[in-house]
């Protein structure tokens, strides 16, 4: 059994073949015909040139006008700034390079393994940003939708206060005692939102207990007097809203519990709380209605 070996022939040995090839190809070929070629080849690659030029001429004005009609769609429908600002810049770079691809192609160079460059490019970024891509995903969900807006008051992902900003990857939130939150758009948008704000109206309720003993009719009638004692309470008139509602809810094991219902404008709603309160709290017991403390009734039998 024979075995054949050959040499690997490197790059280098074959680039020099070619050109030696070149150089023979040179020296046997008339001076006269050897021009008529290389003019032939020189207006065939400054066709390619001019069709290049044009292409990229053409193609730039085609994505000027396209940015242009995405810009005043986003206007029209009144659009966040940063989610315009992010689509824009996205359109704008996927039509460019498959632009310079195109041009460059027209001139003759194999494109096939730039494609597959900026493939790989693109898949190693994308596996390493997997975290700030899944946010990025998050800020276009919550831009596009809106579930909330700058101002709202919210609740998530365990964190409280009012929309500060709300940009393409995070949200920022001011809680009631002055700090800032920083919360993730991709577990934002896949969490629950709790709007405190979006509504105009909210009802206020309130509920407590009084002792045993105590009769329905006087309870209900020192509540109503605080209730319109209130003007931030609405009243059915109010579109959206009903009258205040009054009544006995529970039988407890120390008291009756009693609730109230009113509805008032979104602005309001936490004097409100505060108002019935601390309103109920010093009214009732001047009207001989008290509340109950906890208690446990003991019998004893003799056997």
């Amino acid at each position: 059994m024979f075995i054949l070996q050959t040499d690997p022939i490197s790059p280098s040995d074959s680039l020099a073949a070619k050109s030696a090839e070149a150089l023979d190809v040179i020296r046997n070929t008339p001076p006269n015909e050897l021009l008529s070629q290389l003019g032939a080849q020189a207006i065939q690659f400054g066709l390619k040139v001019v069709a290049a030029l044009a292409i990229y001429l053409i193609g730039a004005w085609l994505i000027k006008l396209v940015r242009r009609a995405v810009a005043k769609s986003f206007v029209k429908r009144k659009a966040e700034k940063t989610l315009a600002s992010f689509v824009d810049s996205l359109i704008a770079i996927a039509m460019w390079v498959i632009l310079i691809i195109i041009t460059v192609g027209t001139l003759g160079i194999n494109t096939t393994s730039l494609a597959a460059l900026l493939a790989a490019g693109g898949m190693a970024i994308g596996m390493a940003l997997s975290g700030t891509v899944q946010n990025f995903a998050g800020g276009l969900m919550l831009l596009i939708f809106k579930p909330f807006k700058a101002g709202d008051f919210i609740e998530a992902l365990g964190f409280s206060g009012v929309v500060s900003e709300v940009n393409i990857v995070s949200t920022k939130l001011i809680t009631v005692d002055n700090r800032e939150i920083i919360l993730p758009n991709g577990a934002l948008s896949n969490g629950n939102i709790n709007n405190v704000s979006a509504m105009p109206l909210r009802r206020v309720d309130v509920t407590f207990s009084v002792s045993y003993g105590s009769k329905v009719e006087d309870v209900k009638a020192a509540l109503g007097e605080i209730v319109k004692a209130w003007p931030a309470f609405l009243d059915s008139g109010t579109q959206g809203a009903a009258d205040p509602f009054i009544g006995l809810v529970n039988l407890k094991e120390s008291g009756i519990e009693f609730v109230v219902r009113a509805w008032v404008k979104s602005p309001d709603y936490w004097s409100s709380w505060f108002y019935l309160n601390e309103t109920i709290y010093s009214t009732l017991p001047e009207k001989g209605i008290s509340f109950p403390f906890p208690q446990l009734d003991v019998h004893v039998k003799n056997s």
